[in-house]
């Protein structure tokens, strides 16, 4: 793997977790729990990690899911691995790794607003600029400027996490 342009590494990436995990517990402050919703699969790993920090500084009750999308067909069946009333009145963060053309959020966002929810958030490592779908990202890691051609890869691994350029 040729990893000629590496943006982030293992440090700076627990660093923006636990400022999106802050950002995440004071915009949440008035509410008893807290939905994060991980888009499969960097997307739910992004999200356990930052479970985990929400867990050390907030007494709100933390839930975690993953939700499943076929991100070259967006209209195939979405797969949320709990029961779409389970969410309702909650407050929703819902979280991926790279936001590229906002496809993916725009249709998991739609998907999810079945329910009446008390909050709606949005959270990505990595928002690339690139907007085609009017998705507004609350919490991010870091704001890139890239060509359509180059390619935003985050490989989660245990202490050796890194997103690169290629």
């Amino acid at each position: 793997m040729n990893l000629k342009h590496k943006i982030l590494e293992q440090d700076r990436i627990d660093k923006i977790v636990k400022r999106i995990s802050f950002q995440i517990h004071e915009k949440n402050l008035n509410n008893s729990e807290v939905v994060l919703i991980g888009v499969l699969k960097n997307g739910f790993i992004l999200s356990d990690l930052i479970e985990k920090e929400l867990k050390k500084i907030s007494k709100s009750k933390i839930q975690l899911f993953s939700i499943k999308i076929n991100k070259k067909k967006p209209l195939n069946p979405i797969e949320l691995n709990c029961d779409l009333s389970e969410l309702k009145n909650k407050s929703i963060v819902l979280i991926d790794d790279v936001l590229n053309s906002g496809k993916t959020l725009i249709h998991c966002v739609k998907y999810l607003l079945d329910v009446p929810i008390s909050n709606f958030n949005t959270a990505v490592l990595i928002d690339r600029n690139h907007k085609k779908f009017p998705i507004k990202i609350d919490f991010k890691g870091l704001s890139l400027s890239t060509t359509i051609k180059e390619n935003v890869t985050v490989v989660f691994e245990k202490k050796n996490s890194y997103a690169f350029i290629d």
